[in-house]
Order: C-alpha cells, then sequence, then structure tokens
C-alpha cells in the first residue's frame, strides 16, 4: 500500500489515540480487546509480529514505567493499533489472504515512523531484565 494513502489513515485515529493517552482504563481495555484480537490473526509477514512490542510499550508507559519515548510516538503507535481494530479497515480481516494486508501497511508505516523509539525500548527492556513477549 502507498504511504501517502496510509498518512491520512492514521492521522484519522490520532484524536482518539490522544484520548487513550489520558485515560489508563479505557487505554488497558482496548490493549485487552487488541491482544484478543491478535490471537485469531495468523501471522501475515513481519508487521504485525511487532504489534506486541507495541502493545507493551504502550502499557509501560501508560503504567509510567516507560518514559523516554516522545508523546507524538506514543500517539502515532496507539493510532496504528487503533486502525487494526476499526471497523473501517479498508480491506475486511475476513477476506482471506488480503484481510490483514491493511494493517500490516499500516503497523509498516507506524514502526517507520518510531522504529528508534521503540528500538530504544526493546534495549530498556533487555538492560532492566523485563521479558519482551512478542508472537
Amino acid at each position: 500500500m502507498d504511504e501517502k494513502k496510509l498518512l491520512p489513515i492514521l492521522k484519522e485515529q490520532e484524536a482518539q489515540a490522544a484520548e487513550f493517552v489520558n485515560d489508563t482504563d479505557k487505554l488497558e481495555k482496548f490493549l485487552e480487546r487488541l491482544e484478543q484480537k491478535l490471537n485469531l490473526i495468523p501471522v501475515v509477514g513481519d508487521k504485525l509480529g511487532d504489534i506486541p512490542i507495541l502493545i507493551s510499550l504502550v502499557r509501560a508507559y501508560s503504567k509510567r514505567e516507560y518514559t523516554d519515548i516522545p508523546l507524538g510516538s506514543v500517539i502515532a503507535i496507539l493510532g496504528g493499533l487503533l486502525y487494526i481494530v476499526s471497523p473501517a479497515s479498508l480491506f475486511t480481516d475476513a477476506i482471506p489472504g488480503i484481510g490483514y494486508v491493511d494493517d500490516a501497511a499500516v503497523i509498516a508505516l507506524v514502526m517507520k515512523m518510531v522504529h528508534d523509539d521503540v528500538e530504544e525500548y526493546r534495549k530498556w527492556k533487555k538492560e532492566n531484565g523485563k521479558q519482551i513477549l512478542e508472537k
């Protein structure tokens, strides 16, 4: 998918993402719902495999365990994660083979945007003996 088409999609999720950053209960319910959906998603390349670390990072940020990340990066991550569960997905997830292509493309774009922040988080987790659970 074309990055120029994905950026507006991601931008649409930012308002809700910003709300979640300020409401830890709402955020936790969303992350739990996303984790449940993840259990139903077949692996689609390595892009959807990045979702668990993104969830972990957002959860650690919301609990104030890890705050060495710009708020804009957290909002970008949340925007991508919100898209995964959004009924406004470009392709319905029920379509075999292509149902998750747009989800993977959005997560790939998010990872491109926040790659260095995610790598710093991975490093922090390793240095602090925290297990990284990834699919």
